[in-house]
């Protein structure tokens, strides 16, 4: 299985970045995703999920509002359009798959949980203020 994120970069507060994620070798409509980003230090924040069929998505409150996550299943890709970005959203941003991973209220506090075991590489965002 292959995952990998592009679209990252340097913007100034405000400004909007769309990133991708794309997957191979898995049959991507399986799965459920998540994109996830980490500054510098050992933690990773979930900060949005989206289910099998793109019907369900949720969003912590520290992107809701600004951040969209869509899916397409015939192009094993999944996206993220980021709007309104603020300096606290500089991170390398991730996604990820799992087979199991219900995408509801809460979802961020229980990612240790579930079986998110395809990661790319992540892209770097960095949001000048």
């Amino acid at each position: 299985v292959q995952v990998e994120e592009s679209g990252g970069g340097s913007v100034q507060a405000g400004g909007s970045l769309k990133l991708s994620c794309i997957i191979a070798g898995l049959t991507f409509r399986d799965y459920v995703l998540g994109w996830f980003r980490q500054s510098p230090g050992p933690v990773r924040e979930g900060i949005s999920c989206i289910s099998w069929s793109g019907a369900s998505t949720y969003y912590p409150d520290s992107v809701k509002g600004r951040f969209t996550v869509t899916r397409d299943n015939a192009k094993n890709t999944m996206y993220l359009e980021m709007n309104g970005l603020k300096s606290e959203d500089t991170a390398t941003y991730y996604c990820a798959a799992a087979t199991f991973a219900p995408c509801v209220p809460g979802w961020e506090t229980k990612v240790g949980e579930y079986d998110y075991k395809y990661w790319g590489q992540g892209t770097q965002v960095t949001v000048s203020s």
